[in-house]
């Protein structure tokens, strides 16, 4: 895909989240991973229902809105570059976040540990561990806490 159909200060691939109290996922995203919403973006129903919202991420935009009537809720599977996933979880965790995966050591220098929001998106995030050795895989006899604890959380979700 040519850069040239991306805005100037957009991702080719934005993420659009549909829940019930986009409100309340946004204030949860905004305060975890320390970021607000673009205010011009925010547009809301007459009913007050939100319709779109937008939160950027770095170089990405999470949208977000609430499900209508008869619309089916469509949480997400989203990956996150962070500085510190230890300090990131204890933030969700404060705000009725679920840590599936404690900050683990992953491969290519990275840590990576999972949260579940309370509208059951689930976070994968990742960190640079510069100078970290990468895990023993399982069937070398490795931990295997990054597929158990997804295993574990993706059953509950059913």
């Amino acid at each position: 895909m040519s850069i040239l159909h991306t805005p100037a200060e957009g991702a080719v691939l934005n993420p659009f989240l549909l829940v019930d109290d986009a409100a309340g996922l946004i204030t949860f995203v905004s305060e975890v991973f320390g970021v607000r919403e673009t205010p011009e973006a925010h547009t809301e129903m007459p009913d007050g229902k939100l319709i779109h919202s937008e939160l950027r991420l770095g170089t990405v935009d999470l949208m977000i809105a609430d499900r209508q009537e008869g619309w089916p809720a469509r949480p997400g599977l989203l990956q996150v570059w962070v500085r510190d996933v230890a300090s990131l979880l204890e933030r969700a965790v404060a705000r009725k976040g679920t840590v599936v995966t404690p900050p683990t050591p992953f491969y290519g220098e990275t840590t990576l540990g999972r949260m579940l929001d309370p509208w059951q998106n689930l976070w994968w995030l990742y960190a640079p561990a510069p100078g970290q050795a990468d895990p023993v895989p399982v069937w070398e006899g490795g931990d295997d806490t990054v597929f158990t604890t997804l295993d574990v959380a993706l059953r509950d979700l059913r």
